[in-house]
């Protein structure tokens, strides 16, 4: 009998995403950016220095870290003018260097889609303009935050979806802004669109091919802040963004991770993702969200709720945020509790 309603689970599953677009096949699908940064061929032949340059794609970023820790200032201007686009994306280079670096590469880009993230002052700690693009961006002083919060967005998101105008609390940028406005000096958000996300309701957001591909992204990405010395991170999952997390959970080294408007982690319950961080959950009763079957059959859906109370997370407040993108939104009882917990005020 559990077998036979799981099965029905997932033609619901099936429908409910078929309904939603035009069927599998339709163009939706997206291959996911994987490997080292763009140019890092030409940084691998770069003998600029005297020696080898640490591969971008077996090097951990610590070790890049202590590559970039004995060059001196001008060696890596030098780095940066060569390579600005590998500097600016590889994991474990010093903050400041890739925001310097990215800044460059965004300069000269000629792409309309990229335009806004080359205004001054912004700072941002990745940029690949590869397939749909990925960007991640800094709000506050990262150097020195006491506390780091990193938000993981969902489908639909890329460098030309960002920082859009239109459902701002649904944009990563939107929700690290208002984070961060909520929590404001000591702390530090990032908004890491650092992967190819699913576009629409199809295939790709019922399946965890993409999430696989960017969990790995991201742990490699949590490890360059260690390995940079900066404070672990809380780490804000939304909607397929959770699926993403769940993935990467027990190689994150976060401190806490909030999944908010999830439609599942690939697990079954706190235990299976591995990992020692606290976990939370929020998600308010007109997200669309809890229309979708939590289950996983051959591959199809992502599994448990992580907001049902079996899952063994704690709940977050949510009963003013309105539908699947307003846990952000200022004013509402969730975003005071996420800027309660990304300031440590829960452990």
């Amino acid at each position: 009998m559990r077998r036979f309603a799981r099965t029905l689970a997932a033609v619901a599953l099936a429908t409910t995403v078929v309904a939603g677009t035009a069927g599998w096949a339709s163009g939706t699908t997206q291959r996911a950016v994987t490997g080292p940064p763009p140019g890092s061929a030409s940084w691998r032949s770069d003998w600029v220095l005297g020696r080898a340059l640490p591969d971008p794609g077996s090097s951990t970023p610590a070790q890049v870290g202590l590559f970039f820790r004995g060059l001196s200032a001008s060696e890596q201007q030098v780095l940066l003018e060569r390579h600005p686009l590998v500097v600016g994306n590889l994991d474990g280079a010093p903050l400041e260097l890739r925001y310097r670096a990215n800044a460059r590469a965004l300069r000269a880009s000629h792409d309309p889609r990229f335009k806004g993230l080359a205004a001054p002052g912004r700072q941002i700690l990745a940029f690949d303009p590869r397939g749909r693009g990925q960007v991640a961006e800094v709000f506050g002083d990262l150097r020195s935050a006491r506390h780091v919060s990193v938000v993981v967005p969902g489908s639909d998101i890329d460098a030309g979806t960002f920082d859009r105008r239109g459902d701002v609390y649904g944009t990563p940028a939107g929700m690290a802004k208002s984070l961060y406005a909520e929590t404001g000096q000591g702390s530090a958000v990032i908004a890491w669109a650092g992967y190819t996300t699913p576009v629409g309701l199809g295939l790709d957001a019922a399946t965890g091919g993409l999430a696989e591909a960017g969990a790995e992204r991201l742990t490699r990405f949590s490890a360059g802040l260690a390995a940079d010395g900066l404070p672990a991170p809380v780490v804000f999952c939304h909607s397929y963004g959770s699926v993403v997390c769940g993935l990467a959970a027990s190689g994150l080294g976060a401190t806490d991770l909030v999944v908010l408007g999830s439609p599942g982690m690939r697990a079954d319950d706190v235990a299976g993702l591995h990992t020692a961080a606290q976990v939370w959950a929020a998600k308010d009763d007109t997200d669309w969200i809890d229309d979708v079957p939590h289950v996983e059959v051959a591959g199809l859906g992502h599994g448990a709720d992580p907001a049902d109370e079996e899952f063994g997370a704690r709940r977050v407040p949510a009963e003013d945020a309105e539908g699947h993108t307003g846990y952000f939104v200022p004013g509402t009882d969730s975003l005071r509790a996420f800027a309660a917990i990304a300031e440590g005020a829960s452990r």
